[in-house]
């Protein structure tokens, strides 16, 4: 159950590093989520990034997408087996997360053909059918209901449930959580708590969450370490406690903490990036290292892990090591035929032309990157030159130092 991740310290790249991760296994809610965090954070910590900005904003469009066409799918298996009027609502859903005109006007036919079915019986107005409200105690207002219904809808379908059942004051809190309004969230999550003190919630993995946004760690692992207790599978209090005990450099307990987790867990590629962190925290990136060569001999090659292996490689100036990873990653998504993370292209491209080298190909890597990473092009188009005037280009090296430069005059112009 990999969900909720918002650490007070994390960098933006952490969590578009996790929105990856639930990209590659196809949790597009999740992902969603994770890269709108991210340009959260980039907002607060970098906020003159364009590059770093235009990189996850093209991939929060990809995974809305996704989640669009999964909606989608969806719907379509719930209105072959007659149950159209649920179905409306994911359709619906769908249609406010693309951007895609074809898909909209597709959608739009879907949702016409069943009011033409079923005229009358739900409005289009956010309210999502299919939940029995009264059942589940929830008092939930035309205009909040359908973002809360799809934030639990990324969820496993048993926290989902859990979830929709906690009442109005977790509902409150749980969408101020997700708003980045951390002072609201937690008043209302401690009333969440005491509305529901005889059951075994999920309750105080979020109100932690609050409060370490907050700063207010010892609240936040008061209420995490019995939560961890009764919820051993909870990846999400293995990530806030590890953050906890990052900050305040305690990486003793974060190694015994993770030493705790069930065996189940110990291949996840989750405890296993925790786990290098946990060595990165302490200054131990040898450790780290060998730990995550160690965990791709024993489990296989782990894109996640591999990324995080060649950042130590390079922090530790290991730069040929770094370039032979990310020259997999890039050979792996091309044998797939999978769009390469311009990311990984770019890393790779830098650490060759750091290392003398001006070849044609890492030309045109830079002229893609020029493309696909607006924000950066001028620096890509400088290299460019570069390379030109090392092969004897020199007409081409002036004409690609001509835009290099425009571009950063505009840049440096725009207010």
């Amino acid at each position: 159950m990999s969900f909720f991740n918002i650490f007070s310290g994390k960098k933006p790249q952490a969590y578009e590093e996790q929105g990856d991760a639930y990209g590659r296994d196809e949790l597009w809610g999740n992902a969603k989520v994770e890269y709108e965090r991210a340009l959260n954070r980039l907002e607060k910590m970098d906020p003159g990034d364009g590059h770093t900005v235009s990189r996850i904003e093209e991939k929060l469009d990809r995974a809305r997408e996704a989640l669009a066409l999964e909606h989608q799918d969806n719907a379509e298996t719930l209105i072959a087996g007659g149950y159209g009027e649920d179905a409306r609502g994911l359709l619906n859903l769908a249609l406010e997360l693309t951007r895609d005109a074809s898909l909209e006007a597709v959608l739009q036919k879907q949702l016409a053909d069943l009011e033409k079915d079923t005229p009358g019986e739900w409005e289009l107005n956010g309210d999502l059918p299919g939940i029995d409200e009264e059942i589940h105690g929830m008092d939930i207002p035309d205009d909040e209901s359908e973002y809360f219904f799809a934030l639990c809808g990324t969820l496993p379908d048993d926290v989902q449930m859990a979830y929709l059942g906690y009442g109005q004051n977790f509902k409150t809190g749980y969408l101020a959580l997700n708003a980045g309004d951390f002072e609201t969230a937690s008043q209302y999550l401690s009333l969440a708590l005491e509305d529901n003190q005889d059951l075994d919630t999920y309750i105080p993995l979020e109100l932690a969450t609050a409060c370490l946004n907050q700063g207010e760690r010892d609240t936040a692992k008061r209420l995490l370490v019995p939560f961890l207790k009764t919820h051993p599978d909870a990846l999400p209090a293995y990530q806030l406690l590890c953050e906890i005990y990052w900050e305040t450099g305690e990486t003793a307990q974060a190694e015994e903490l993770l030493a705790s987790v069930p065996q189940d867990l110990e291949a996840s590629v989750a405890v296993a990036l925790l786990q290098g962190e946990t060595f990165r925290q302490a200054a131990n990136d040898s450790g780290a290292r060998s730990f995550y060569i160690q965990f791709m001999e024993t489990y296989g090659w782990q894109e996640p892990i591999a990324r995080a292996l060649a950042e130590i490689h390079e922090a530790m100036g290991e730069a040929d090591d770094a370039r032979n990873i990310y020259q997999a990653i890039m050979d792996n998504c091309r044998s797939c035929r999978a769009r390469i993370d311009p990311f990984i292209k770019e890393k790779y491209a830098d650490l060759c032309f750091s290392s003398g080298s001006r070849d044609t190909n890492i030309l045109e890597l830079y002229l893609s990157l020029a493309q696909e990473i607006s924000g950066h092009a001028s620096v890509h188009y400088d290299k460019v030159s570069q390379i030109y005037a090392a092969q004897g280009n020199q007409a081409e090296s002036k004409r690609f130092r001509s835009f290099a430069e425009q571009l950063h005059r505009k840049a440096t112009e725009d207010p």
